[in-house]
């Protein structure tokens, strides 16, 4: 895992801006950085190494083909390399000239001897990375199926610039740094800037399985092309659907996930798991244990607060299965340190909330290991999310029931605070589907917004959205729809909301959260889950085995019985959060009031201050609860005032 970055310049290669640029991407490349400059054409190449694979200096990059054709600076894992090489070496005749064992010379060496196409169709793995054919003076950018590594690129005074994160590409003195309202108005819904776009207009991210080529610096001979796609890959599911019975598919699937999660612990460093006692990391962590003579090292964090602590869950099923555990219970005041971290680590606005103890659970897991399985993923690939499970009754509710008496009812469910249907909950134990009281009230308040939709592509929007309606806290400003490829239809909705989920909130949100979490602390995370052989599995399998009884993931879960005792998989869902309401109305207020206040506001000039205030006074009151879509607005706010002070900083070193 690394950090890579480059400048195409025709006017000349700057080395100062290249080492600026890799200089902010440290965190994710401690060990060793590297540079290599084509003075012929103005290219030059930087990385920084988190030594993985093949720790000795051949592993070193930027590296080159053995016919000297190909530079690369890559990013990532591909995991089935042994494969690959001895592709090569029987196309080869054994003649191409090996000097070590990194999955990168492997990947080079497969792009000399078959082509970049026929490599990508074959890799297995999360990727990111830039090759340049020096023969053709053409540069490629890359990014791997699912979205799971990033690749950030723009234009800066006539260079094209690119690296894994915002920060590097903002290091170089002519990066676009102007807000784009619009993607801002999208990131106040989704909680996270949707790609291609970026917070900066000129500043783009490649798609999950985007394929970009230059045949020069700027946009002309720009050509952009994806290797892999969702929708095709679920049109085939649905085209070839899966005939066995349910033992058969819980067969076939441990099989799959057991080479998924066996190729994915190949490694020359420490290794462990994130382990939080939900379904994923348990299952993740049960087949690691299997293929491993030692117990596995895993990590879990808790909270004070009984609402959100999923320690002792995920301490129950490491014993269970007898790993080396670690956890850690944090208070309020430890976890609230992060926040005003949170600029840093993630470089752009990022309002996922459970942004604080992914970070945290990876600095733990960083004290005693480099490599860290996750779970990340179960919940779009088999259909682990409320809205899944709620997709069918949901449907009736808007075909059987007029619009304007769903928005009667809805808006009485509004009329009582949250707090009240958190207590019915209580008294009854839950709700059925397993969720805990505390998020009764939520939902039910998430739900009644919901009822009035026109369609069920509008009820999807509103699930998904923190502000269903972004324009009021930005007057004027057109919102950019996410730029989705449309999934095949589904005789299931909930087969489409999960397309959806997978190739847009998952790489949107999920694996953002992830990769940045893990990268701050130089922990290189891995998704077993999310092995595009699985994904293209699950895609063929009917919805009853996803969905079923009201419960989700009911396949994983009928393997992970076979690990795990039941009662420790049918649990209520607590989610990977934080008391975030809570904090916002107590040892949060005066960090959030500061960043609301309304002459602030008016002079910085994103937000109607009037729509803020009121929002705020809501939440304050306990009438309702706005904790997220606040936290949409903080987490922006902080970060401006960080950029700010960065912006001042560089200009007071230019005078200097």
């Amino acid at each position: 895992m690394c950090g890579i970055a480059g400048i195409w310049d025709p006017k000349g290669s700057s080395e100062s801006s290249l080492s600026a640029m890799t200089g902010a991407l440290r965190h994710r490349g401690p060990d060793a950085s590297g540079y290599w400059v084509d003075g012929r054409h103005g290219l030059s190449l930087g990385h920084r190494r988190l030594s993985i694979l093949d720790l000795s200096e051949s592993g070193r990059q930027p590296m080159f083909s053995a016919d000297g054709r190909f530079a690369i600076v890559y990013n990532g894992e591909i995991y089935n390399f042994s494969t690959l090489r001895a592709d090569v070496e029987e196309a080869t005749g054994g003649s191409y000239p090996f000097v070590g064992g990194s999955d990168t010379e492997v990947l080079l060496s497969s792009v000399a001897t078959f082509g970049l196409r026929r490599t990508l169709d074959r890799a297995v793995g999360m990727f990111a990375f830039a090759l340049w054919d020096r023969h053709r003076a053409k540069l490629v950018l890359v990014r791997d199926r699912l979205g799971i590594k990033p690749l950030y690129y723009g234009f800066a005074e006539g260079a094209l610039i690119f690296a894994s994160e915002l920060s590097a590409l903002q290091a170089h003195p002519g990066c676009p740094s102007r807000v784009d309202r619009a993607s801002l108005a999208a990131y106040l819904r989704h909680s996270a800037v949707s790609a291609p776009r970026t917070i900066y207009e000129g500043i783009y991210k490649l798609l999950p399985a985007e394929v970009i080529s230059f045949s020069g610096p700027g946009r002309q001979g720009m050509e952009r092309s994806q290797f892999w796609r969702a929708d095709e890959a679920m049109s085939r599911g649905i085209g070839a659907p899966y005939r066995g019975g349910v033992d058969r598919a819980i067969d076939e699937l441990q099989v799959l996930l057991s080479e998924a999660v066996a190729c994915r612990m190949i490694a020359d460093v420490p290794l462990g798991a994130l382990l939080s006692g939900g379904v994923d990391s348990s299952m993740v962590v049960a087949l690691m244990q299997e293929h491993s003579r030692r117990p596995v090292k895993t990590f879990s964090i808790g909270f004070e607060s009984d609402r959100y602590d999923e320690g002792d869950d995920a301490a129950a099923v490491a014993r269970a299965l007898g790993t080396d555990h670690t956890g850690l219970v944090l208070t309020a005041a430890e976890a609230l340190e992060i926040i005003e971290r949170l600029p840093e680590l993630f470089d752009e606005p990022f309002a996922d909330s459970s942004q604080i103890p992914t970070y945290l659970v990876s600095e733990l897991a960083r004290r005693e290991v480099t490599v860290a399985l996750s779970g990340d993923g179960g919940d779009e690939v088999f259909g682990g999310y409320n809205r899944h499970r709620m997709a069918r009754p949901l449907s009736w509710w808007l075909t059987l029931m007029p619009r304007g008496a769903r928005q009667v009812i809805g808006a009485a469910l509004q009329s009582a605070p949250p707090q009240a249907y958190d207590g019915i909950a209580q008294a009854l134990g839950g709700l059925p589907g397993g969720t805990p009281p505390r998020l009764v009230g939520d939902k039910i308040h998430k739900l009644a917004k919901c009822l009035g939709a026109r369609s069920t592509d509008e009820l999807y929007a509103r699930l998904t959205s923190e502000w269903p309606d972004p324009a009021v806290l930005l007057p004027g400003v057109r919102e950019r729809p996410r730029a989705l490829v449309p999934g095949p239809r589904h005789r299931h909705l909930a087969r489409e909301w999960m397309y959806r989920d997978l190739v847009g909130y998952l790489p949107d949100d999920i694996l953002t959260k992830v990769d940045r979490a893990s990268m701050a602390v130089s922990l290189e995370a891995r998704v077993p889950l999310l092995d595009h052989r699985v994904v293209e599995w699950a895609f063929a399998l009917p919805t009853s085995m996803l969905i079923r009884g009201g419960q989700g993931k009911w396949l994983l879960r009928q393997l992970l019985y076979r690990y795990v005792p039941r009662e420790l998989v049918d649990r209520p869902k607590m989610g990977f959060g934080i008391p975030l309401d809570e904090w916002l109305r107590g040892p949060l207020r005066p960090w959030a009031e500061a960043l609301l206040g309304e002459e602030r506001l008016r002079r910085e000039g994103f937000f109607d201050p009037r729509a803020i205030g009121q929002a705020w006074e809501h939440h304050l009151s306990g009438r309702r609860n706005l904790a997220y879509p606040l936290w949409n607005v903080l987490v922006f706010q902080s970060w401006w005032a960080s950029r700010s002070q960065w912006r001042g900083e560089r200009r007071r070193q230019a005078l200097r």
